[in-house]
């Protein structure tokens, strides 16, 4: 709502001022004054008539419309000949007692009423004098009156009319009419930004409250109502702003806290208003990521812990750590199930005995395979090719161990295939060489002799390990498995892109596991032919499982000790090989696949993508295997 242009006590003034006397004249000779009768006429003395005041009405005209403008009329008082003292006393008395002009009894309408008789009457044009000067005070004091102003203003503004009426040429008369009509157009714009207001325009887009009040404090400066107008609307807006925040609707919140701070140059409320906003943010984020770790506690919880992750990346401000907990638990249940990266766990079994201790392998993807210029790979070792596991797995911590495979023997009354046919391969101290021996199976270590319990179990072929996964994963209600050799590369490589596990360089750090060490020595003083320089582990033959430093991941044995069955089926080259690291297999094949170096490989065959093919009975001193579970 606007309000119109210059008030009308302007134009009532400008046509007051064209029918006032001249300066010359003594005092102006209202319109409708009754003049006294003439001395002939001698009448009786009357005491003085004193009639309602009467405004009349101003008209003007032209090609423009008509406007009207109220001016002031004096109350008609009529004075008889002998009653001119009387009048005197009666219009001190009105002065005395502050009564000016509001009726005929009142001093400004006696001194006109006497001036009208006597231009010359210096009482009257004394008193008239005094009644001005009360008159000029009274209305300034009305109009710097904080309280009830519009009242105010009104009442001040009726004290102008009668002061032009009474000295239009007065200096202070037309500063005090400038100062009424000021009052009465900021008046005129508060109301109409108040009006606004209720409406609920509080402004913002240009047409309102807001540029009501400001007109009003273009003004005048210093109004109170003005400013608490604008103060009105700024809590106005940021209502919206709360409101919207309320309802996870921050963008439209900082918007309407954006309009809010441009009402008032650097308003406290508004950084009051940024920290009530920013707590309910806060509070809408915790509840939201409380939802979703609840969620993400039930069986199909992950898509709405989803939705819950999206609603709070919608208003949260960048690296809030709120939503980051909960990306996080919705990262590690997307990969990981319940699970978290590099936790180490065993399952308990039915029989009260507790499964392979396992750690979680980190997702990712990884470079399959040799280069094709990388020393002493071999065709089947390429293409290179990328791999990658969108969900992490568990890998047994250590190669089974004869203590494990025991505990399976037993209570399954298995008899693997060693046992069955009476005889493995081993390792023969006397000709140094890898001969087949009789009454060797799983119980035997590598020379044949009785393995100790934290031996890893040798002398199976890969059915008896796929046998012992599918009996352990009849314990514990899981799911047990040989890995694919993709998961025996990714896991070994550990994060690194080398030749070897450790890197590219020839010779294994030390502790780093049980290779053909050239400073290795078998009991009856034998050397290895063809072994890493400088090397030694002190083992001739397996050693117990993690007697080694882990790897990246802490897994223990991976490029050394046993050579590992995995899942794959023999394939000669990696062309057509799955990129999602799921085993290559065909059902009934024969040859299958085994990766890791071992105690007695030569150098070359401890690199990271060295694989080989192997019938699937054979038992060896020098393979053994580990198992993955599914999380």
């Amino acid at each position: 709502m606007r309000i119109p242009g210059p008030a009308p006590l302007l134009l009532a003034a400008l046509l007051l001022a064209t029918t006032a006397c001249s300066p010359d004249t003594p005092a102006p000779t209202p319109p409708t004054a009754r003049q006294a009768e003439p001395a002939k006429q001698k009448a009786p003395a009357k005491p003085a008539k004193r009639a309602a005041p009467a405004p009349a009405q101003v008209t003007i005209g032209g090609e423009d419309a008509a406007e009207t403008a109220q001016r002031w009329q004096p109350p008609a008082v009529v004075i008889a000949d002998d009653g001119v003292a009387q009048a005197r006393r009666d219009a001190n008395k009105a002065l005395a007692g502050d009564r000016l002009y509001a009726t005929a009894a009142d001093a400004i309408p006696i001194w006109l009423a006497l001036l009208e008789r006597d231009p010359k009457d210096r009482q009257a044009q004394a008193g008239l004098a005094k009644a001005r000067q009360r008159l000029l005070g009274d209305a300034s004091a009305l109009l710097e009156r904080p309280l009830k102003q519009r009242e105010a203003v009104a009442e001040a503004g009726e004290m102008a009319l009668v002061l032009l009426t009474v000295a239009p040429d007065d200096p202070k008369v037309r500063q005090l009419q400038s100062r009424v009509e000021l009052a009465q157009r900021v008046i005129a714009y508060n109301r109409a930004g108040e009006d606004d207001l209720r409406a609920g325009r509080v402004g913002e887009d240009g047409d309102g409250a807001i540029p009501n009040f400001r007109e009003a404090l273009a003004l005048q400066a210093d109004s109170p109502r003005a400013r608490q107008g604008l103060a009105a609307a700024e809590s106005a807006l940021i209502r919206r702003a709360e409101a919207a925040a309320r309802s996870a609707d921050f963008t439209a919140a900082g918007t309407w806290l954006a309009e809010a701070a441009k009402v008032r140059d650097s308003a406290p409320t508004i950084d009051d208003a940024f920290e009530r906003i920013e707590s309910i943010r806060a509070q809408t984020l915790v509840r939201l990521r409380d939802q979703g770790l609840r969620d993400l506690a039930t069986p199909q919880g992950l898509k709405p812990a989803r939705e819950k992750l999206e609603d709070a990346l919608r208003i949260a401000m960048p690296g809030d750590p709120v939503v980051a907990q909960l990306r996080e638990r919705i990262e590690l249940a997307t990969h990981y199930g319940s699970f978290r990266p590099r936790q180490v766990f065993s399952d308990a079994l039915r029989d009260g005995g507790r499964g392979p201790q396992m750690i979680v392998v980190p997702h990712g993807g990884f470079q399959m395979g040799a280069g094709d210029s990388e020393l002493g790979a071999s065709d089947a070792e390429k293409p290179a090719h990328y791999v990658r596991f969108e969900r992490g797995f568990a890998m047994a911590i250590t190669e089974v161990t004869v203590a494990d495979y025991r505990r399976y023997v037993q209570a399954s009354n298995a008899r693997p295939r060693a046992t069955r046919r009476g005889h493995s391969i081993i390792y023969d101290e006397r000709s140094g060489n890898f001969t087949r021996s009789s009454g060797v199976d799983w119980r035997s270590g590598y020379d044949g002799t009785p393995a100790i319990a934290n031996s890893p179990v040798m002398h199976v072929s890969v059915r008896d390990a796929e046998h012992y996964a599918m009996w352990l994963s009849e314990q514990t209600g899981r799911s047990y498995r040989l890995p694919s050799e993709a998961e025996f590369e990714y896991a070994m490589r550990a994060g690194t892109s080398g030749r070897y596990p450790w890197g590219n360089e020839g010779t294994p750090p030390p502790l780093s596991g049980n290779f053909t060490g050239g400073e290795d020595v078998s009991p009856s003083g034998r050397r290895w032919f063809n072994a890493f320089v400088g090397y030694g582990d002190g083992w001739w033959g397996p050693a117990p499982v993690a007697t080694f430093e882990p790897n990246a991941w802490g897994l223990h044995d991976m490029a050394g000790n046993l050579s590992e069955w995995v899942a794959d089926c023999w394939h000669a080259s990696y062309r057509r090989a799955p990129a999602d690291g799921l085993a290559w297999f065909n059902p009934g094949c024969r040859q299958r696949v085994i990766r890791g170096g071992n105690w007695a490989n030569a150098p070359e065959q401890t690199r990271a993508a060295w694989r080989q093919s192997q019938d699937s009975d054979t038992t060896s001193a020098r393979i053994g295997f580990r198992l993955v579970r599914g999380i």
